[in-house]
This record gives structure tokens, C-alpha cells and sequence, in this order.
């Protein structure tokens, strides 16, 4: 694991109901360092925080530490479509 990926890591594990879920994995390319996040049920809403504030703040984190080793850092929370789960709806009004 490089040092971007366990700084991540370790971030996401402080801030989240489920630590032991988080998983980061890397890829690097042309156009820099990708770390994709996949988390426990119910925290993409806590590292997501209210207005997008929280993962801003973190991809900001993760943008510096990239400077050290000149590399482009992105952060991408891989999260579960909700749409074609079955929500509850008022009957009869």
C-alpha cells in the first residue's frame, strides 16, 4: 500500500459507523492516482457530510499529500445506486 492510499484509509476509518468496511484501492495512470472508496452501508452520507462538505475537504487533504510525490491525487466513493431498491409509500392518500 503507498503512503496516499493508508493516509485515506485512515481518515475514512476515523470519520465512519463501519471502519472494518472501508476499502481503498489505487490505480495509477497517465493522468495520476485514482483512490476508489468503497465503505459500509449507511456511510457515504457521513464522508459525503452536508453540502458535499466533508469529501471536499478530504480530496483537498488528499490533493496535498499528492504534491509531495508530484502526482495528481482524485478521490471517487464508489457508492450503491438506490434507485432500484424498493421504498415504502403512504397507502391511500
Amino acid at each position: 500500500m503507498e503512503q496516499d492510499q493508508n493516509l485515506l484509509k485512515e481518515i475514512l476509518q476515523a470519520i465512519v459507523t463501519y471502519p472494518e468496511q472501508v476499502e481503498v484501492l489505487r490505480h495509477v495512470d497517465e493522468m495520476g492516482v485514482l483512490l476508489s472508496v468503497k465503505l459500509g452501508e449507511g456511510d457515504a452520507g457521513i464522508v459525503i457530510g452536508k453540502d458535499g462538505r466533508v469529501i471536499k475537504a478530504i480530496r483537498s487533504i488528499m490533493n496535498l499529500a499528492g504534491r509531495r510525490s508530484k502526482a495528481r491525487v482524485s478521490v471517487r466513493l464508489d457508492v450503491p445506486d438506490l434507485s432500484g431498491s424498493v421504498r415504502p409509500t403512504a397507502v391511500g392518500l
